[in-house]
């Protein structure tokens, strides 16, 4: 035999029971606007409700005796999908990127992935930072600390570290979190990029009115076209 335990006071559904769905035989009833009707009976909640236009939900099934509350059900759905839509829009999550080094790097490539680094803490992204030994590099772990902390204090107004060095067979690994979140880290690069915007469109507004003044300067300074006489406009032939 199968034995269910069952929690105090019941299990919480995630649905709301409404109207005729719920079956118990009074409840403390909750008005439209939040008012306290007090304990009725279920036909009462239900007349009341169609008389009013509402839905009867239960809002706390748990309660002794459950509360329900009069009110658009059909609005108050469309209202919470609206928020949990806004609520998912708003949320961002913090991605880890990857960076892989040898021990032995050159300056060039070192600024390179470096820069990227940059971007990525810039971004709000965690950096994993990989250094990868081959052959005898195995044997000097130290060269592969060194680098991760130099990188480290590179980046440090950007980014911290989270996680610190570690080996982990061939390979060395640290995190770095960045300073910022995810969200400001966003906000700040939108701002970057209208300021940006703004300044390309005043840049171009003033090469517009340079170029209007210079035209209107050039005609006022234009020598003016000497009319020519009504003779220089006729056959000579047309004289005689």
């Amino acid at each position: 035999m199968c034995l269910h335990h069952q929690p105090p006071g019941g299990f919480i559904s995630t649905e709301l029971r409404v109207n005729d769905r719920i079956r118990v035989p009074e409840v403390r009833l909750v008005g439209p606007g939040g008012e306290q009707v007090g304990i009725v009976r279920i036909e009462d909640a239900l007349r009341l409700a169609a008389e009013a236009d509402l839905d009867l939900v239960e809002v706390a099934p748990t309660a002794r005796p459950p509360v329900c509350r009069l009110m658009d059900y059909g609005k108050f759905k469309y209202e919470n999908a609206q928020k949990a839509r806004e609520s998912r829009r708003n949320q961002t999550n913090t991605v880890i990127k990857e960076m892989k080094l040898r021990p032995k790097i050159d300056q060039h490539d070192y600024d390179t992935k470096k820069g990227h680094v940059v971007r990525f803490l810039k971004a709000g992204d965690k950096v994993k930072i990989t250094i990868m030994f081959r052959g005898r590099e195995q044997h000097r772990p130290e060269l592969g600390y060194r680098l991760l902390q130099k990188l480290a204090a590179d980046v440090e107004d950007l980014g911290f570290i989270e996680s610190n060095a570690r080996q982990d067979g061939r390979n060395m690994t640290m995190v770095l979190g960045p300073h910022k979140k995810k969200s400001e880290a966003q906000a700040e690069v939108k701002a970057e990029k209208e300021q940006a915007r703004a300044e390309k469109a005043a840049e171009r507004e003033a090469e517009e009115a340079a170029d209007k003044a210079h035209r209107e300067a050039h005609h006022k300074t234009a020598t003016p076209k000497k009319p020519r006489r009504r003779s220089e406009n006729l056959d000579p032939d047309m004289e005689a």
